[in-house]
Protein backbone atom coordinates (compact mmCIF):
# COMPACT_ATOMS: atom_id res chain seq x y z
CA UNK A 1 0.00 0.00 0.00
CA UNK A 2 0.98 3.44 -0.72
CA UNK A 3 0.11 6.70 0.60
CA UNK A 4 1.01 10.03 -1.58
CA UNK A 5 2.45 13.03 1.25
CA UNK A 6 3.21 16.09 -0.69
CA UNK A 7 6.65 17.67 0.51
CA UNK A 8 5.64 20.91 0.88
CA UNK A 9 2.79 21.17 3.52
CA UNK A 10 1.23 24.13 1.95
CA UNK A 11 0.36 22.35 -1.37
CA UNK A 12 -1.98 20.04 0.34
CA UNK A 13 -5.64 20.49 -0.76
CA UNK A 14 -8.58 18.96 0.52
CA UNK A 15 -11.04 17.02 -1.29
CA UNK A 16 -14.52 16.93 -0.01
CA UNK A 17 -16.93 15.53 -3.25
CA UNK A 18 -15.85 13.21 -6.10
CA UNK A 19 -12.22 14.74 -5.79
CA UNK A 20 -12.95 18.26 -5.77
CA UNK A 21 -12.07 20.85 -3.61
CA UNK A 22 -14.96 22.52 -1.52
CA UNK A 23 -14.46 25.57 -3.87
CA UNK A 24 -14.21 23.66 -7.22
CA UNK A 25 -17.46 21.85 -6.47
CA UNK A 26 -19.73 25.29 -5.61
CA UNK A 27 -18.24 26.62 -8.51
CA UNK A 28 -19.02 23.73 -10.14
CA UNK A 29 -22.96 23.42 -9.14
CA UNK A 30 -23.57 27.12 -9.85
CA UNK A 31 -22.29 26.62 -13.10
CA UNK A 32 -24.40 23.93 -14.22
CA UNK A 33 -27.28 25.80 -12.39
CA UNK A 34 -26.55 28.93 -14.38
CA UNK A 35 -26.50 26.57 -17.71
CA UNK A 36 -30.01 24.71 -16.57
CA UNK A 37 -31.74 28.45 -16.05
CA UNK A 38 -30.21 29.55 -19.29
CA UNK A 39 -31.45 26.36 -21.21
CA UNK A 40 -35.21 26.92 -19.41
CA UNK A 41 -35.45 30.47 -19.70
CA UNK A 42 -33.95 30.96 -23.67
CA UNK A 43 -35.53 27.77 -25.34
CA UNK A 44 -39.00 29.57 -26.16
CA UNK A 45 -37.26 32.29 -27.29
CA UNK A 46 -33.94 30.74 -29.48
CA UNK A 47 -33.07 27.64 -30.99
CA UNK A 48 -31.52 24.88 -29.44
CA UNK A 49 -27.80 25.54 -30.92
CA UNK A 50 -28.32 28.94 -30.10
CA UNK A 51 -29.35 27.80 -26.46
CA UNK A 52 -26.97 25.42 -26.27
CA UNK A 53 -23.49 27.94 -26.79
CA UNK A 54 -25.35 30.43 -25.15
CA UNK A 55 -25.23 27.43 -21.86
CA UNK A 56 -21.98 26.97 -22.54
CA UNK A 57 -20.67 31.01 -22.69
CA UNK A 58 -22.72 31.75 -19.58
CA UNK A 59 -21.90 28.74 -17.60
CA UNK A 60 -18.06 28.63 -18.56
CA UNK A 61 -16.87 31.88 -16.45
CA UNK A 62 -18.40 30.86 -13.37
CA UNK A 63 -17.03 26.94 -13.67
CA UNK A 64 -13.53 28.70 -14.43
CA UNK A 65 -13.47 30.20 -11.64
CA UNK A 66 -13.30 27.43 -9.09
CA UNK A 67 -10.29 26.06 -11.14
CA UNK A 68 -8.07 28.52 -12.33
CA UNK A 69 -5.02 29.70 -10.22
CA UNK A 70 -2.41 32.03 -10.88
CA UNK A 71 0.42 32.31 -9.27
CA UNK A 72 -1.44 31.43 -6.40
CA UNK A 73 -4.02 33.69 -6.53
CA UNK A 74 -7.63 32.47 -7.21
CA UNK A 75 -9.47 33.90 -9.77
CA UNK A 76 -11.32 36.68 -7.95
CA UNK A 77 -8.17 38.00 -6.38
CA UNK A 78 -6.06 37.92 -9.55
CA UNK A 79 -8.37 39.47 -11.10
CA UNK A 80 -8.73 42.52 -8.21
CA UNK A 81 -5.04 42.94 -8.32
CA UNK A 82 -5.11 43.22 -12.21
CA UNK A 83 -7.76 45.88 -12.08
CA UNK A 84 -5.77 48.18 -8.90
CA UNK A 85 -2.67 47.98 -11.03
CA UNK A 86 -4.15 49.01 -14.42
CA UNK A 87 -6.78 51.13 -13.35
CA UNK A 88 -6.86 52.12 -9.45
CA UNK A 89 -2.97 52.73 -8.91
CA UNK A 90 -1.84 53.26 -12.88
CA UNK A 91 0.03 55.97 -13.91
CA UNK A 92 4.05 56.77 -13.70
CA UNK A 93 5.83 56.76 -10.05
CA UNK A 94 8.32 58.71 -9.44
CA UNK A 95 10.41 57.60 -6.25
CA UNK A 96 12.63 60.59 -4.59
CA UNK A 97 14.36 59.58 -1.85
CA UNK A 98 14.74 61.58 1.30
CA UNK A 99 17.75 62.17 3.28
CA UNK A 100 17.26 62.82 6.72
CA UNK A 101 20.12 63.61 7.78
CA UNK A 102 21.07 66.59 5.45
CA UNK A 103 17.47 67.78 6.44
CA UNK A 104 18.06 67.79 9.70
CA UNK A 105 21.67 69.90 9.46
CA UNK A 106 20.50 72.21 7.07
CA UNK A 107 17.44 72.57 10.12
CA UNK A 108 20.43 73.31 12.87
CA UNK A 109 22.34 75.31 10.58
CA UNK A 110 19.19 77.54 9.84
CA UNK A 111 18.59 78.01 13.92
CA UNK A 112 22.31 78.83 14.45
CA UNK A 113 22.10 82.14 12.06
Amino acid sequence: MEIKINKEIRNYKETIFFGLSMRQFVCAVLAVGVAVSLYFGLSQIADRETVSWVCIVGAAPIAAAGFLHYNGLTLEKFLWAWFKSEFLMAGNRVWKSENYYLDATQLEVKKRK
